[in-house]
């Protein structure tokens, strides 16, 4: 059972987000709030899996939220999708920073929301090639820490083409298409990779593979 908790300061964004989510098969609605604060003193006593979350918020916004989260080892499992009415390339780059491991619009189709829900629970990132080549061009500008020119030392030649990859966006089951390789082997590859750069999440990957240089603005 997928457990999701909604993070909305308007009751009646909450309340058609849990009708779809109840709805399915497999997921349930266990948490619902209306501000930051709110949301993670709930699900420090209520756990989730994955949180839909609107930025602007009352009482602590979704960015904010979201880096509590992400910075509390309590709360490693659980996976943040940025919700927002507006698809500002500002907010993409602020979510990920903050440790979002999604972002999607609030007139998202709502099987596209529920996909959302599920491939993020089982630890994919939610970020279109669109949107993902738009994330690095961003990125291009302002980086605060210069990667270490040896952080791929470690990682085989395989495991470069498949952070390439993530890198463009792709899923594991794209990944495996595009190297004929399993899905299941095409995970194993993520998950190594992940643990050898010391990836908090699969958006992290997208970042690294811009700045060490594996994915380039523009690519097609």
């Amino acid at each position: 059972m997928i457990r999701v908790a909604l993070a909305d300061d308007q009751l009646l964004v909450r309340a058609g987000f849990r009708a779809l989510l109840d709805a399915e098969d497999g997921i349930e609605v266990a948490v619902e709030a209306a501000g930051g604060r709110e949301l993670l003193d709930a699900i420090r006593r209520t756990p989730v899996d994955v949180v839909l979350m609107d930025i602007r918020m009352p009482d602590g916004d979704g960015l904010w939220a979201t880096e509590q989260i992400a910075a509390d080892p309590a709360l490693a499992a659980v996976h943040v999708v940025i919700v927002t009415t507006f698809e500002l390339d500002e907010y993409v780059v602020r979510a990920v920073r903050a440790g979002a491991a999604g972002f999607l619009v609030k007139d998202t189709e709502p099987a596209d929301l529920v996909r959302a829900v599920r491939v993020v629970a089982a630890g994919e990132a939610l970020l279109s090639p669109g949107v993902t080549r738009r994330l690095l061009e961003r990125l291009t500008v302002g980086l605060r820490d210069a990667p270490d020119p040896g952080l791929l030392d470690g990682i085989t030649e395989r495991e470069r083409e498949v952070l390439r990859l993530v890198g463009q966006g792709l899923t594991n089951d794209e990944i495996a298409a595009r190297l004929f390789l399993s899905p299941l082997t095409a995970k194993t590859h993520v998950s190594r990779i992940m643990a050898k750069l010391h990836a908090r999440d699969r958006v992290h990957l997208v970042v690294l593979a811009y700045e060490t240089g594996l994915v380039a603005p523009g690519w097609q």
